[in-house]
Formats: structure tokens, C-alpha cells, sequence
């Protein structure tokens, strides 16, 4: 019900009833419904209505109807769950998923390990333990060193110091060359990973941005070793992290953010469903 008729309330509060009567299957209102849901008298709607014109936040057409106008609408996709990050991934990597049939992974940083948040398979795809909420640690997993590689320097020294344990004879345990693979990955915005995590898995990683350059998710591709050429997934995995950090609002023209990581890794884990396992350690 309309609020507006309540003493003692702000300009401002009137002003956001007058923007929030807009809504799914109500995106064009007349100055009589603006009155009518918002409880404002018919002047004072008029005057705010106008006065959001001016500031561009409404358009007025010819008949005199209002509809949100194009500044409005860019604050709006501002905003970092107006796309949520596994809605913006998933035709991304269904499209992967489709073209390897083999595992596709979208992981954020939390702590000082990546948590996976979605994940699609084949039945057929290489054997991982991995599963939505599984956490894979930052040294040996694609989406792993893609995370710490934006890190910032912090982090990074916290994981070598704690130590990097083999999860396969293959494991970079040599602090020196995994900080030449952080420094690469900066570079590029991929990691290859070659069975560090599980025998017989393979990944390529890549970045996921936002609107300002900063990196808040990691996507890859899981592959049993030796089944493909990792040099031609590599484009395909490029391409898909850029389209999904298109949707969160990232552009070329923001960069990339090397100073640190963020993330909605605690937001993300909170929706996962409950009861859903920790997995470790876990395939890439």
C-alpha cells in the first residue's frame, strides 16, 4: 500500500516511491497512476515526476506518460547482483560443456581456498571428486591459480607459507616456479594446469571481471589428460570468461584490476544448497 501519506516523511522517500511504482509489466505510467500508487497528492507526484526528468532518470513522452529513463538504468546495472555471477556463467559454459562434454567449473576465492559454485558434467567425463561446494586449493587447481595469481601479494605469501602439498607427483611444490606461473597468469588471464590436482585431469582456467576490472571469479574446463589438445581449448575458455564478464558490465576500456581479489565468495557460499559437503582434496 502506499506510503506516502504517512507524516514526517523525506522528500527523498517520496522521490524512491515514485521510482519504485515502476515495475515488471508496469515500465510505463501515466501521471494518474503515479498518484495513484504512490498515495502522493496529485501535485506533488507531478512535480517529483518532473523534476526525475530533468535528472534523467524518467522520460516523459508526447502523451505525457513516464517510463524509466536511460540514466537510471545505467546506475542500475551497476549494481553487482542485478546479474547474480552463476546466472551470467551458465550459457557460457552450457555452450562449453556442450562442445567438450567433459567438466565445466565456475569457482570463487574463499579463504585460502576456491569454492566451486556450479559446476556441469558429462557422465562420461574424467573421474574428479569435485562437487558444487568442494573447495580446491589454490596452488594446483586452474581455477585455484587463477584466483591467487589476482590475489595480490598477501594471500600469496600466506599459501606458500603454509606450504604446497602434492596431490600428485606432478604438484608444483617449488614456490620460485609457482610464483612464475601466478606471474604468467597475470599475464594472460589463463592457467594450464597438467594433472596436478588428479591424475589423469587436465584444465585450462580463466578470469571472470566485473565492471571494474576486478577479478571475482575464475572458469575452466576439466579434460581427461591427453584426450585434447589444451592449446585449442584454450581460445573457446578465453572467450567464454570474457563474455560472462561482459554480463557482470565489464568492459575493455576498465582494465583488469591486478592490486587484489574480490569476491562474493561468502555471499555465494551462503547460497549454496545446505548440507552441501566440503570436499577435499578435490579434483580440479
Amino acid at each position: 500500500m502506499p506510503r506516502s501519506g504517512q507524516p514526517g516523511r523525506s522528500v527523498s522517500s517520496r522521490l524512491l516511491d515514485v521510482l519504485f511504482a515502476f515495475r515488471p509489466g508496469r515500465s510505463r505510467l501515466t501521471l494518474a497512476d503515479l498518484t495513484r500508487e504512490t498515495g502522493l497528492p496529485h501535485a506533488t507526484a507531478r512535480r517529483l515526476a518532473l523534476e526525475l526528468v530533468e535528472a534523467g532518470a524518467l522520460e516523459r513522452a508526447a502523451d505525457g506518460g513516464f517510463t524509466v529513463g536511460i540514466r537510471l538504468w545505467q546506475l542500475g546495472t551497476l549494481a553487482p547482483l542485478s546479474v547474480p555471477l552463476r546466472t551470467a556463467a551458465l550459457p557460457f559454459m552450457d555452450d562449453l560443456h556442450t562442445a567438450l562434454r567433459q567438466h565445466v567449473q565456475l569457482a570463487v576465492l574463499e579463504g585460502t581456498e576456491a569454492v566451486l559454485v556450479e559446476r556441469l558434467s558429462a557422465g562420461n567425463a574424467v573421474d574428479v571428486m569435485s562437487k558444487i561446494g568442494g573447495r580446491l586449493p589454490l596452488h594446483c587447481s586452474g581455477v585455484g591459480k587463477v584466483l591467487l595469481a589476482h590475489a595480490g601479494p598477501e594471500l600469496v605469501g600466506q599459501v606458500v607459507t603454509r606450504g604446497l602439498p602434492a596431490y600428485t607427483e606432478r604438484t608444483v611444490t617449488d614456490p620460485a616456479r609457482l610464483l612464475e606461473q601466478l606471474e604468467e597468469c597475470r599475464e594472460s588471464g589463463v592457467a594450464v594446469v597438467r594433472q596436478e590436482t588428479t591424475p589423469g585431469a587436465d584444465s585450462v582456467a580463466t578470469r571472470v571481471l566485473d565492471a571494474e576490472g576486478r577479478v571475482v571469479a575464475a572458469l575452466s574446463v576439466v579434460v581427461s589428460a591427453g584426450s585434447v589438445d589444451l592449446r585449442t581449448v584454450r581460445p573457446a575458455v578465453i572467450a567464454s570468461g570474457l563474455a560472462v564478464s561482459r554480463r557482470l558490465g565489464w568492459h575493455p576500456s576498465a582494465g583488469v584490476e591486478q592490486a587484489r581479489m574480490h569476491g562474493p565468495g561468502d555471499r555465494l557460499i551462503r547460497d549454496l544448497p545446505a548440507g552441501t559437503p566440503a570436499v577435499r582434496p578435490t579434483g580440479r
